[in-house]
């Protein structure tokens, strides 16, 4: 497995590595040394590499043909690195990251097979037309294509076409709910199977149990990439605290002082810089989110309606799905006042049907297969060598 340091691209993966290394299989999973601990609990045998991603302080830029640059550039100097690891020693599959262009140029350089993980939607029929369209008269785009096109040519890739290489996998494995997936009857199944979130237990990340007492119990969390948030923080302790019934954990991140929040909070309010989201999710009975792919399929996997608050990327398109889906509000940002909060919560948490709605996605997202499905197609890729 060759993946990418954003933490919420590695969690998704983590089940399947775990339930190869205990099928007995030898897997190694290559990263940085920011996803060490994480990839520690699989079994994997860790594979070192340095990257130039803004991983440790969040900095991502927000025009995309920049951010788009800060992968290629990544892509650039991270396969040697993946040619010194791997060329005298070389996988009979490489799994990789939707994010990880190196793995595919490395796979496709010692003409091996290989299949991506991917912890967001894929393309579909039409996407690299659609979105190419939008990209293509954003400055810089022409020189960022012309850049990637010749890094392809130098590095040996099998695939040179910008965006094949980058939007057509081979082979894929999405590790969200099929739900979540815009234009899902355009995507190509032949190459695409939808195994859906791959949470296992998490022990690892700890437990957390409902406080005796509370009835409900809110989740409150953008994330590990947007949480320079205090002002919305403080709309959340203004909409939720002393809620009668209610608990609120409310997750503020590693960039955000407590102190902001107020110098008094109420009693029902619980702060973390860090929760084990799963672990509360499954008690939950509503959750507010960036509305973050992995996020986005964890509250589908728990049953639990959604406030969904996009901070960037594709936050914005997830959103909107799970509103279409019946399972959501969508609240910007700058819209998110405690009065527009507490609102949403109160619509959504009465509504009888998006009570029904939550509870028959989420028996679709677990009979999507998992982690254990997973494992069987990619050991039915490896049968075929």
């Amino acid at each position: 497995m060759i993946g990418a340091p954003m933490v919420s691209h590695v969690l998704p993966s983590l089940e399947i590595i775990r339930e190869l290394v205990a099928r007995g299989h030898r897997v190694t999973y290559a990263n940085t040394d920011h996803a060490a601990a994480l990839i520690a609990s699989t079994g994997a045998e860790f594979v070192r590499y340095t990257s130039t991603l803004p991983v440790a302080d969040n900095n991502w830029p927000q025009d995309p043909i920049a951010a788009s640059s800060l992968f290629l550039d990544d892509a650039i100097d991270v396969l040697p690195q993946l040619h010194a690891a791997y060329d005298d020693d070389p996988a009979d599959l490489y799994l990789y990251d939707i994010a990880a262009y190196a793995a595919r140029a490395l796979a496709e350089a010692q003409r091996r097979d290989l299949v991506q993980l991917s912890p967001t939607f894929v393309g579909w029929e039409g996407a690299q037309e659609e979105i190419g369209a939008l990209l293509a008269g954003l400055p810089g785009a022409d020189v960022y294509r012309e850049r990637f096109a010749a890094w392809l040519a130098r590095c040996g890739a099998l695939t040179t076409d910008v965006d094949e290489f980058s939007g057509r996998p081979r082979r894929a494995l999405a590790m969200i709910p099929r739900a979540m997936q815009p234009h899902a009857d355009r995507v190509d199944t032949d190459a695409v199977t939808f195994v859906g979130p791959c949470p296992g237990d998490r022990a690892e990340q700890g437990g957390w149990k409902r406080p005796a007492g509370a009835e409900k119990v809110l989740l409150v969390s953008l994330g590990s990439a947007y949480t320079r948030q205090p002002e919305f923080y403080r709309q959340c302790v203004a909409a939720f605290g002393e809620l009668p019934g209610w608990h609120v954990v409310l997750q503020i991140g590693k960039y955000t002082d407590p102190a902001e929040l107020g110098a008094r909070l109420p009693a029902n309010i619980e702060v973390r810089s860090w929760v084990p989201q799963l672990a509360i999710l499954e008690q939950a009975d509503a959750f507010v989110t960036h509305a973050g792919m992995g996020s986005s399929g964890e509250g589908l996997y728990a049953g639990v309606p959604m406030i969904a608050v996009p901070q960037g990327a594709e936050q914005f398109v997830n959103a909107d799905q799970l509103v279409e889906l019946g399972v959501a509000r969508r609240i910007d940002t700058a819209d998110a006042t405690a009065e527009a909060l507490r609102t949403a919560l109160t619509q959504l948490t009465t509504d009888p049907r998006v009570a029904a709605r939550s509870a028959e996605l989420r028996a679709e997202a677990c009979a999507e297969g998992g982690a254990r499905r997973a494992a069987d197609l990619i050991e039915e890729r490896l049968g075929r060598k």
